[in-house]
């Protein structure tokens, strides 16, 4: 657990997605196979449970919605991911490949491009899934699977695309982004050399 900025960032343990968390909105929330640890890194941060408010999904992948259910909070998620969140649909939601059963979620803000949450931006950057996500404040990237901070991108064979995710880094990379918070594994500065890694990699993919 660490602070970027004012930012609280939880690692993900085991499966995990990494935790986020800025003026009491929660930024993904884990498998929620570990929520004990969440909850006591809330607590040792010295944020009461009680004044979190929001829940913003950057997709809607087990390891980064599993959580949602241990938290009575509103969840904010892109409508295009919403869809198969709110079915229940495990495969569109990758809980298939961890052995597990969604069921019907209900999301209750639906995100698009352009939208606010705080400081934060929406930007739509599909790719990894249809409904992909990224926050950014002009400076930090909270970039969900769309783009890690050793160069690497996420996985485009569970319900992403290709030409989707060219797109994506394409756009990121024309970004000045300093603070790189991504969905798994460390965050990084200088962020948009780190974008500009990942979009030549995927050149030869």
């Amino acid at each position: 657990m660490e602070k970027i900025n004012d930012i609280l960032m939880i690692e993900g343990r085991g499966y995990d997605s990494n935790i986020y968390v800025f003026d009491n909105v929660v930024v993904d929330t884990g498998t929620g196979e570990n929520i004990g640890y969440f909850f006591d890194s809330i607590k040792n941060a010295v944020i009461n449970l009680e004044d979190l408010s929001l829940i913003v999904n950057t997709h809607n992948h087990y390891d980064h919605v599993g959580g949602n259910r241990y938290l009575d909070l509103p969840v904010a998620m892109h409508t295009d991911d919403a869809i198969p969140y709110e079915k229940g649909n495990d495969l569109a939601t990758a809980a298939s490949m961890f052995g597990k059963t969604m069921g019907q979620m209900c999301v209750n803000h639906k995100l698009k491009e352009g939208d606010k949450i705080g400081r934060f931006e929406v930007l739509h950057t599909p790719g990894h899934t249809k409904g992909s996500i990224c926050l950014f404040d002009g400076e930090t990237l909270i970039s969900g699977d769309t783009v890690f901070a050793n160069g690497g991108f996420g996985r485009i064979d569970l319900g992403g695309n290709l030409g989707d995710m060219v797109n994506s880094l394409e756009r990121l990379s024309n970004l000045k982004v300093e603070n790189l918070l991504p969905g798994h594994g460390p965050w990084t500065d200088h962020g948009s050399e780190h974008i500009l890694w990942a979009k030549d990699l995927l050149s030869i993919y």
